[in-house]
């Protein structure tokens, strides 16, 4: 079976008197002063931040991650590309699935660390985001397109796997919606599926390049929520570290990298962004 971002989704913010309350509250997760004081130290001079985003930025957003307990990869067995390709069955409860799923992805909203990272960009501290989410939560957040760099595509986007053709996924949505089981293209009939990286498949060559760029450039690297194992994607931190950029990672477990980091913060992305772009900012 095909998994994606869509079939993950878990409700991790909770109904209180008929609404939701937003998990990234930071009452509920009140930050360590200490390490964020010197974060904001290590940021206070620069001023080209490459942003590199993991799973773990969109879980305070309620998406759980894929390594985590609750995650695909601890669930379910990876997808492969060819499995979709061959397989009807597969996408037809692919596309079943995602009928269902799509819906509860977009009605997803970004957090408190979506809209700080907005600021640090509007500011011009942050030339680009970096991130590994397929969520779209960067651009819903406020961020332009071409300032978010998807190293593993967007679920919020449906490809022709043949003719390449992109479509809107409220588009194709809305197709199902209508009566269509397993859309396919119409302009050359080839199989549909979200444009996501899947297992078997290489990195958009573009974005990776982009990426690299950024980092090899940036005067900071920011990871955020990412466990740095993915590849070639971890590649991206490492090569801002190997260019002489510090490094500082914000994430709630320990990396493979944490041994070229100039800080590691253990705590929720959100809170902590939200500091650090208060102190910055004013």
């Amino acid at each position: 079976m095909i998994f994606d971002c869509l079939t993950i989704v878990a409700k991790y913010a909770y109904v209180h008197n008929h609404g939701i309350v937003d998990v990234t509250d930071a009452s509920m997760h009140p930050v360590q002063d200490g390490l964020v004081e010197q974060l904001v130290a290590l940021a206070r001079d620069k001023t080209r931040i490459a942003v590199f985003t993991g799973a773990g930025m969109s879980t305070e957003s309620g998406i759980p991650d894929y390594r985590g307990p609750n995650g695909v990869w601890a669930t379910q067995k990876p997808p492969t590309l060819g499995d979709f390709r061959t397989n009807p069955e597969t996408r037809r409860v692919y596309w079943e699935s995602r009928k269902v799923r799509f819906p509860e992805l977009i009605a997803h909203q970004p957090n408190a660390g979506h809209r700080a990272i907005v600021r640090l960009f509007d500011a011009g501290l942050v030339p680009a985001v970096i991130t590994q989410n397929i969520d779209g939560l960067h651009q819903a957040s406020g961020l332009p397109d071409d300032a978010v760099i998807e190293l593993h595509g967007s679920a919020r986007r449906v490809q022709c796997l043949d003719c390449l053709r992109v479509w809107d996924g409220q588009t194709i949505q809305a197709r199902q919606e209508a009566g269509e089981e397993t859309p396919d293209c119409q302009l050359c009939g080839g199989p549909l599926r979200a444009q996501t990286v899947l297992f078997g498949e290489s990195l958009p060559v573009g974005a990776l390049e982009r990426a690299m760029l950024i980092a090899r450039e940036c005067d900071l690297m920011l990871v955020v929520g990412s466990s740095l194992i993915v590849q070639p994607a971890a590649k991206v931190p490492l090569a801002a570290a190997r260019s002489g950029a510090p490094m500082a990672i914000v994430n709630l477990s320990e990396t493979p990298l944490d041994h070229l980091a100039t800080l590691l913060v253990a705590q929720q992305a959100g809170p902590v962004l939200e500091t650090l772009s208060a102190a910055l900012l004013g």
